[in-house]
């Protein structure tokens, strides 16, 4: 009989542990069924979502150009020298004219050959070289741009590249562009919910679609034979951002 009380008492002892884990994994599954259960009664929230756009234009404070000389002489050294004389007289009167040399920025320099091609079917021969040097400026006094043009054309430069107006600080137009889409898409939310008759309540969600800077470009400049400054007007630059909405309805 000893034998089998054992076997009994071990039975007694392993039976409620099994049982516990049961119960254990039955819970587990219906608590993780219970969140399904209240999401599924409760209804979808009603939402009204709305792009809105906002622009804030600028008179610039700023301006950024590109000038050089490209020269052409018999020997590579004969180009260079001629147009270093001439660069060097533009760079001057660019800091002459306050501009920091922080702001005026070598953008490309090169030498090569200058061929001259035949119709009769021959290789073309070069006949002199070419050097090309480029300055990158930045102009915070957009006034002077027109009496600067003048002045470095007439010291030689005979390449103007694509005039850039812009603003010093974007980011604060930005913001300023944020706000005003932000109340472009609330304005017509309120008429929108209005017409339906039903409120506009808390907002759901914002997003921001677009943010651009629009800068002004000015065509080339050339030089005027008069004495009179190359007239440049510098015109607005633009920041538009655009936002998305999305408001709950009561």
């Amino acid at each position: 009989m000893l034998p089998f009380l054992k076997a009994n008492n071990l039975r007694s002892l392993y039976m409620p542990h099994s049982i516990s884990r049961y119960l254990a994994a039955l819970l587990l599954c219906l608590s993780s069924l219970a969140p399904q259960a209240l999401a599924a009664d409760q209804p979808d929230k009603r939402t009204i979502s709305l792009t809105g756009s906002g622009i804030v234009k600028t008179t610039p404070d700023m301006v950024e150009i590109s000038t050089g000389v490209t020269s052409e002489a018999p020997t590579p050294r004969a180009a260079l020298d001629e147009n270093t004389e001439s660069m060097t007289k533009v760079v001057e009167t660019l800091k002459g004219e306050g501009i920091a040399a922080k702001d005026i920025q070598t953008a490309n320099f090169s030498v090569g050959p200058v061929y001259r091609r035949d119709r009769d079917g021959k290789e073309p021969v070069i006949v002199g070289y070419k050097v090309t040097n480029q300055v990158h400026i930045t102009l915070h006094d957009t006034g002077k741009l027109g009496a600067i043009l003048d002045k470095v054309v007439s010291l030689g430069a005979n390449q103007i590249g694509s005039i850039e107006f812009g603003v010093s600080e974007p980011e604060t137009l930005k913001d300023e562009a944020r706000k005003l889409a932000l109340k472009n898409a609330t304005d017509n939310a309120k008429l929108y919910a209005e017409a339906a008759g039903v409120g506009l309540g808390p907002i759901f969600s914002i997003s921001e679609q677009e943010s651009s800077y629009q800068p002004r470009f000015a065509p080339a400049a050339a030089r005027m034979e008069a004495a009179a400054p190359v007239p440049i007007e510098a015109g607005t630059a633009s920041v538009q951002v655009r936002v998305n909405v999305t408001w709950e309805l009561n």
